[in-house]
């Protein structure tokens, strides 16, 4: 009797052990099937070379950038379209991640739970991202062949209308060595994919935390002599500032007064909002996820801190996260998710696929935005100049240090407090000097681009 009593237990763990497994699949299968049904082996949908052979790619207006012809994979006719969107569309060999033809296989090739890759109505299937190439092609031209990245998307949408990667290369004619200096790096996508060094554009951040930390700070003044020492930190500025309110501070980008400032709040507050700003998590760009941004500030001490209150020392961040904290900033405190998918066009009645707006959680408070909204208007009006950007442009420049005897990386992030036109943006030039000079140039081209278009 014990006997059938151990066998009759041991049946039963092994069926518990099967319900489980089974389980476990099916889940899996709900939720990665479709990465399953998409990887290169599939012969359903990739060739002996493993690329897609299934799915054209359209921009916002139209413009196919990707098509299959006679079961072979092409591109725009245009080589400077082809390297201006590489990192939105993809290459043949899937060696860009964030690119279409890799993130969006599965929706490319119409896969589903009920037929899987096989489509039964036979058609082609057109995917439109919600980019415009010509606003790619403004932003690499702009870039000028230096390294770095340009995002600009609808803050009330969520959609992504322009998104370059430099440096890049012509999908149709690759390069036989991609080990040479000038691709350093090309595979990956800076807008999606990196976290850097930030510089002032920073400073948004710490005065969002000195705005509700420090009760006197709009009665405060300060006096600039080009040097603070700070926990036996000397904390430069390139010139004298001279005397300065926290609005003249911000529009000056002091570091010694936004050293100060972090010192005085501590680690423990500035680890609390750049949480909040979303900076230290990821986003869902659909499905891909962005890199997490990284600071340390409850580990320094006063003069590392305050370094990294002005955007240098330990700071990483991703300018897919910072554009949307701008977002937020525009919005009121909470702002739309980006998303590059606008919709699909599967050749027949069925549905391509939801895709619809989706919010952030706050990251930053109403009234703090509209104080943030304040200061980053007057930094374009004292600083910037108005004259070189859309209407209701506010923005913060960052000139980051790297060392190693290069030069600085160029930031220039903000938003157009502007109804008609509620466009976020962030530009990154590494190794490209001043940010308000050469950052600035380059979103002055591209929302003035965009603007004029989407006005028409």
């Amino acid at each position: 009797m014990k006997k059938i009593e151990r066998r009759a237990a041991l049946c039963l763990l092994l069926a518990l052990a099967l319900f489980a497994g089974l389980c476990l699949f099916c889940f899996r299968f709900v939720t990665r099937g479709g990465q399953w049904a998409s990887f290169p082996s599939n012969r359903h949908l990739y060739d002996r070379s493993g690329r897609l052979i299934s799915g054209a790619i359209a921009d916002r207006d139209g413009d196919i950038l990707s098509d299959i012809v006679e079961g072979n994979r092409t591109f725009y006719p245009d080589e400077t379209v082809r390297r201006a969107t590489l990192h939105a569309v993809g290459d043949r060999q899937g060696n860009i991640g964030t690119g279409a033809l890799h993130a969006f296989a599965d929706q490319l090739s119409g896969y589903n739970l009920i037929t899987g890759g096989y489509s039964p109505v036979g058609s082609q299937r057109t995917m439109y991202l919600t980019l415009d190439a010509a606003f790619n092609v403004t932003a690499y031209k702009a870039l000028g062949g230096q390294k770095g990245t340009v995002g600009v998307y609808n803050y009330k949408t969520g959609e992504i209308l322009c998104m370059v990667s430099t440096p890049a290369f012509d999908p149709d004619n690759p390069p036989e060595n991609f080990d040479d200096e000038q691709y350093e790096g090309v595979f990956v996508n800076r807008f999606l994919s990196s976290a850097i060094v930030p510089g002032s554009i920073f400073k948004t951040v710490t005065l969002n935390a000195a705005i509700e930390n420090i009760p006197d700070l709009y009665d405060r003044t300060w006096e600039c002599t080009g040097s603070t020492i700070i926990g036996g930190a000397n904390i430069t500025c390139p010139s004298a500032h001279g005397s300065l309110n926290i609005q003249s501070a911000f529009a000056h980008s002091c570091n010694g007064v936004f050293g100060q400032l972090a010192a005085e709040m501590g680690g423990s507050v500035m680890q609390q909002y750049v949480d909040k700003a979303g900076l230290t998590g990821s986003l869902s760009v659909d499905g891909i996820s962005t890199m997490k941004g990284t600071f340390a500030f409850q580990d320094e001490d006063k003069g590392q801190l305050a370094w990294s209150g002005v955007g240098q020392g330990k700071d990483a961040l991703n300018p897919c996260s910072m554009m949307v904290y701008m977002g937020a900033i525009a919005s009121g405190g909470k702002s739309a998710v980006p998303r590059l998918i606008d919709s699909i066009d599967t050749g027949s009645l069925l549905p391509g696929g939801l895709f619809r707006t989706k919010q952030t959680k706050e990251l930053v408070t109403a009234s703090s935005a509209e104080a943030l909204r304040t200061m980053l208007r007057n930094n374009v009006q004292q600083t910037y100049g108005t004259d070189r950007f859309p209407e209701g442009a506010c923005a913060k420049s960052g000139t980051a240090e790297v060392g190693g005897g290069k030069s600085p990386n160029a930031w220039f992030a903000g938003f157009l407090d502007n109804p008609n036109h509620p466009y976020a943006f962030i530009v990154l030039v590494e190794n490209g000097g001043g940010g308000a000079s050469v950052a600035g140039e380059v979103a002055s081209q591209v929302l003035n681009t965009i603007v004029n278009k989407m006005s028409n």
